[in-house]
């Protein structure tokens, strides 16, 4: 039986892509203009944590080099805000974040840079979803921003909001009509493995029969309380599990949020008792707690069919990420994308997986970089993720979210009226 054989060695394949974002295989930085910029948020997306590699400023220190200029961090705790400046003065990019100002406010900046007459070429949204994505007041950070620098470029990172999918889509009806450079923090669609298996799809004329994501973090570092309450960070799907439904739009196409359906595991059921949560979740109502696992189901508007398998249950360092995508003769295998990203193919010609990886590849390096050329050029074509695209992300996960909710509540209900009297 076929089905039975041993498996062959790896094969390893020389990618059909230039290059990827490694940054030390980058060229140095020109001489120029200095290149101001502005933080909004001093926390670990904008600054670096030990959560993950994210680290914003990291990357545009060294697309931009001695151009770099810091111009202030926005933040309302003050103290963080130091914190960061006093490390990045004792590092090698002081020159940077010399002349740099703190703001507790939006507004105060605003106004501060007015009376400066230095304004931003690039604005860093990294403050909590809950602050930003739409037009209410207090939680506009775009619009205000938008309306104080009328040509300024801006760097969002996802998800969009917290707002409701009508609320957040005000914003994305703003920007069509106010047309800033728009680049939002879908990072994986930078990956060159990624890249390569688009470019496998286009070129062999496939079309996509069925994908499968999952995502499973490491849930004991995740210490924050607002991310285990569904009114603080929005849930898992829509705060986490949004890059893996990205990533599944991305490759297969549109998704027909009609044809969503999902079934959750939450925190009061048997399976989803956990022992190692650092955050204080006892004291967030419960109707109010996350989910455990959440298993969706979709059709693409192509007629393929997508799954997306979030789960909050590994300990540890690594998480588990990875996407399985299958075409007419071909298997391709994503995996290991926060760390060493790897993509896996079988196809018609054999049945061992020939292996594509692109070494020190850094997808939050280039999304900074072609963010920064695009401001440069003029020419925004290279940028993948759209304010308008990610508003289509937006809309998945809010629907993702909703359904699982939906087999919950149903599920209790018949659940209650079979409870003997």
């Amino acid at each position: 039986m076929t089905g039975r054989l041993p498996r062959k060695p790896l094969i390893r394949r020389q990618s059909t892509l230039d290059s990827n974002f490694a940054m030390d295989q980058q060229p140095p930085p020109l001489e120029g203009p200095s290149f101001p910029i502005a933080y909004i948020g001093a926390g670990g997306i904008n600054f670096g944590s030990a959560e993950g590699p994210w680290n914003h400023s990291f990357r545009f220190e060294h697309k931009l080099g001695p151009r770099l200029c810091v111009q202030t961090i926005v933040d309302p705790a003050i103290s963080t805000s130091e914190i960061v400046l006093n490390n990045k003065r004792a590092s090698f990019v002081e020159k940077a974040y010399r002349d740099t100002i703190t703001h507790q406010s939006i507004p105060k900046y605003i106004e501060a840079s007015k009376n400066s007459g230095i304004f931003p070429k690039i604005v860093v949204i990294g403050a909590p979803p809950q602050f930003r994505g739409c037009l209410i007041e207090n939680r506009n950070a775009e619009q205000l921003l938008s309306k104080a620098f009328p040509e300024v470029a801006m760097f969002i990172e996802k998800p969009i909001s917290t707002a409701t999918v009508e609320e957040a889509r005000a914003l994305d009806n703003y920007f069509k009509e106010h047309k800033h450079i728009v680049s939002v923090g879908y990072m994986f669609r930078y990956l060159k493995v990624v890249s390569q298996l688009r470019e496998i799809i286009q070129s062999k004329k496939l079309r996509v029969i069925t994908i499968s994501a999952r995502y499973a973090p490491t849930y004991p570092e995740i210490s924050k309380r607002f991310w285990w309450d569904k009114t603080g960070a929005c849930g898992p799907i829509v705060e986490q599990a949004t890059h893996f439904v990205d990533l599944c739009r991305f490759i297969g196409g549109e998704i027909n949020l009609d044809t969503v359906m999902a079934h959750a595991v939450e925190y009061d059921e048997e399976p989803g008792e956990l022992q190692m949560i650092s955050a204080d979740e006892k004291s967030v109502p419960g109707e109010r707690r996350i989910p455990r696992a959440t298993n969706a189901i979709w059709k693409f508007t192509s007629g393929a069919v997508g799954h997306l398998q979030h789960v909050v249950a590994l300990h540890g360092n690594r998480f588990e990420a990875s996407i399985d995508v299958f075409c007419d003769g071909f298997r391709f295998h994503l995996r290991d994308l926060y760390t060493t990203p790897i993509l896996l193919v079988r196809t018609p010609m054999n049945d061992n997986d020939i292996v594509y990886d692109f070494p020190d590849d850094d997808p939050y390096f280039g999304e900074i970089s072609t963010l920064v050329d695009a401001v440069e050029t003029g020419d925004r074509s290279q940028i993948l993720s759209s304010f308008e695209d990610a508003m289509k992300t937006y809309e998945a996960t809010w629907a993702i979210r909703l359904a699982s909710e939906r087999t919950t509540a149903e599920r209790r209900a018949r659940s209650k009226k079979q409870m003997p009297k």
